[in-house]
């Protein structure tokens, strides 16, 4: 279990929030009618969602509810912690106090919990499949640049200590990881041996060399080309083949399996090429469609891949998360179809 950081650690814009600024209308004219009608009512708003989740984003919600609530001293918080297994419809948090000083949240706290219990979910399902192996978190790429950090947090949270950007891995403090993309390749006119050698020439050799061998979807060849090149120096490369193309490779076995993208006729076939020349030290990374399911079925029919490089499927998935009223003044009152779920596992959060 990881230990709750202090509110401060949360780059909240407060004033933006308190305004009202990204909630839904309905939650601010709740908070405006109760005001203007001098109604204070007591509260219990029960926080759930429907799947079976790694739970992460709350830390950051119970910081949100701290600071930006009207009158935060008098609302009390229960939650789970960040990195909890949950069960559908478990209550993971709840918030009691007076409605209107805490309304103006739900649509910001809800969202919050919703992204990132949908990131480290997909996390720790792909880190799960893949055993002991090195999973990297190749994500920066799919979405706004503004939730880097946050999505690196709840990366760390589901179990990836790897990350693409500095931002993805400033929670787990590291730098981010990578070496070559196909650009650079285009750049040196599509010799991916160009391109690696300048890799090699000026960026740190504290810094693994490891080639990206697709770009003329011929992965056995460009592997070897390098590896003959760089020798004990390489220390892996990368398969990244496009899923609607079959590597020049394997295209001789046509038919007898599905061919196209990372699969495992091609990684088998990389690594018998690096190894019948002696570059058993050479690593396979592999990238391009992984996701905890396809991890899964490489591992049982044992693949030869080092590393997992994940990108888009890590946000995929429907995770929301819901706030009911369930207590009003101490009695239950809730919407039909939904009731008071107390749970022994929330911590009363000073």
């Amino acid at each position: 279990m990881i230990k709750r950081p202090p509110v401060s650690y949360f780059k909240i814009p407060v004033e933006i929030i308190k305004s009202g600024f990204y909630t839904d209308n309905y939650f601010l004219r709740t908070a405006e009618i109760l005001k203007k009608d001098n109604y204070r009512p007591r509260v219990l708003m029960q926080v759930f969602q429907r799947e079976r989740s790694v739970l992460c984003g709350v830390n950051e919600a119970i910081a949100i509810l701290r600071t930006c609530a009207e009158n935060p001293d008098r609302i009390t918080i229960r939650a789970l912690n960040d990195g909890d297994e949950i069960a559908p419809w478990e209550t993971c948090m709840t918030i009691e106090g007076d409605l209107a000083d805490f309304a103006h949240l739900e649509t910001v706290y809800l969202g919050v919990l919703a992204r990132q219990t949908r990131i480290a979910t997909n996390v720790r399902r792909a880190v799960e499949a893949a055993g002991r192996k090195q999973v990297l978190f190749f994500s920066a790429r799919y979405d706004t640049y503004h939730t880097q950090e946050q999505d690196g947090y709840a990366a760390m949270i589901g179990g990836i200590k790897d990350f693409s950007t500095d931002a993805n891995g400033i929670a787990a403090g590291v730098k981010g990881l990578g070496t070559i993309p196909h650009a650079l390749i285009a750049a040196y006119r599509g010799d991916t041996l160009a391109a690696t050698e300048a890799f090699d020439r000026h960026i740190d050799e504290n810094v693994s060399r490891i080639a990206l061998v697709d770009f003329d979807n011929d992965c056995v060849n460009t592997s070897l080309a390098v590896a003959r090149k760089l020798g004990a120096k390489l220390k892996g490369v990368r398969l990244d083949t496009s899923n609607y193309m079959v590597d020049k490779s394997i295209q001789s076995q046509m038919g007898l399996f599905p061919p196209t993208g990372v699969c495992k006729e091609l990684v088998t076939a990389v690594r018998r090429a690096l190894d019948t020349e002696g570059f058993t030290h050479v690593k396979i990374i592999v990238s391009g469609g992984f996701n905890a399911k396809k991890i899964a079925e490489f591992e049982s029919l044992n693949v030869p891949v080092d590393t997992y490089a994940i990108g888009s499927s890590f946000f995929d998935g429907n995770i929301n998360f819901t706030a009911d009223v369930v207590l009003l003044d101490g009695k239950p009152c809730a919407k039909a179809g939904r009731t008071y779920l107390p749970n022994s596992r929330l911590e009363l959060i000073e």
